[in-house]
């Protein structure tokens, strides 16, 4: 029988992707384990999080620990979802379907790629609460129509990637195909289309775009809208007074801007900077629950995860997916009983510090 990571609880990150490197195809795996340039943003991210070291209470009554959180008036079971990723069918046969509904099992938030690889209504029915990634195309009749959908499926919010203006380039695998079909690519675009369409010049994403594309997303879908990939604080505060519904701080999984700040250090800053107008999610090198723990105390509402989330779905649909959120809630519930936090508003930035500089252990 194959092997699957629901026969091996307690596995983590690193176990999940070796897992998936040997059952997807190799050109998929680079895809996604791919970062831009030299990828030192790649390489940076997961480290950054390692940076810091926690300050633990004492003498707190954590007889029960609760992960629960609230964001944006959806109770969640766990302040963790999955950041929105392309074309889960190269991962795995059942694709977005499949995410939508092992994050559900867990109890967390789904967000759905505007580079699908499922009809959005599809996704939607197996999916709890979830919200809409959305790239603003040159067309923008394009945008407006899949935003419409996704609000009248049951999208709770946009999220709004505002770092892509260009598409980043990936020396790594440069000249690489993936295995990925036009009718794939265009799943949800086709029935949108002109006769014989210009699909590069009309499905690319528009570098024009403003902040004033905030309030034209709210007004189409009638939904709040997020922007993801704010890495200053000024950034946030620019993109709240022009009405978004709070921020993500992220550097595309560092796979737009080689050299980007990792989203860990640039995190405290967004925070400030925001002063509670709004939530600030982060994703970006999140691997485990301590680490998800460390982001709530400098100030995070919530965390997206990416990649790992593709590895479990990779290595066991619906199942590896919940899995990983699970295996994610167990460790931060233990890592907030030992810092003395009973439930997520007690975590705060008195509990982390900058890790210091240790001295390299002796041969």
């Amino acid at each position: 029988m194959a092997q699957t990571l629901t026969e091996r609880p307690g596995t983590g990150t690193a176990d999940r992707e070796e897992l998936a490197r040997t059952l997807l195809p190799p050109e998929v795996y680079a895809y996604y384990a791919s970062g831009s340039g030299a990828e030192t943003t790649l390489a940076e991210a997961a480290r950054a999080w390692s940076a810091f070291r926690l300050r633990p209470r004492t003498l707190r009554d954590v007889r029960t620990v609760s992960t629960a959180a609230r964001l944006l008036g959806t109770d969640l079971a766990l302040p963790v979802g999955v950041a929105p990723m392309a074309f889960h069918a190269l991962a795995h046969p059942e694709a977005e379907r499949a995410t939508a509904a092992g994050t559900d099992r867990a109890g967390g938030l789904f967000v759905l790629s505007t580079r699908c690889s499922l009809r959005i209504e599809d996704v939607a029915a197996a999916a709890g609460p979830w919200w809409f990634q959305v790239y603003v195309m040159r067309d923008r009749s394009l945008t407006r129509a899949l935003v419409e959908r996704a609000a009248a499926a049951g999208a709770r919010a946009l999220l709004l990637t505002g770092d892509t203006p260009y598409v980043g380039a990936k020396r790594a695998v440069g000249g690489v195909r993936i295995p990925l079909s036009a009718e794939h690519f265009l799943v949800n675009l086709a029935e949108h289309l002109p006769a014989d369409p210009d699909v590069p010049a009309l499905t690319e994403q528009d570098p024009s775009i403003d902040t004033d594309v905030i309030a034209w997303l709210q007004e189409v879908s009638g939904l709040p809208v997020l922007v993801k990939g704010v890495l200053r604080g000024d950034e946030a505060v620019r993109c709240l007074d022009a009405g978004a519904a709070g921020v993500v701080v992220s550097n595309h999984g560092g796979r737009q801007l080689d050299r980007a700040v990792p989203a860990a250090l640039a995190l405290a800053e967004v925070v400030d900077a925001v002063g509670g107008r709004a939530p600030v999610l982060v994703d970006g090198g999140v691997r485990s629950g301590l680490d998800v723990l460390v982001a709530l105390a400098l100030g995070a509402d919530a965390v997206l995860l990416g990649r790992p989330v593709l590895w479990a779905l990779a290595a066991g649909g619906a199942d590896g997916v919940a899995d990983l959120l699970d295996q994610v809630r167990a460790e931060l519930s233990h890592a907030m009983a030992l810092v003395g936090s009973p439930d997520v508003a007690a975590l705060d930035r008195s509990l982390v510090v900058p890790a210091p500089i240790l001295p390299e252990a002796s041969p």
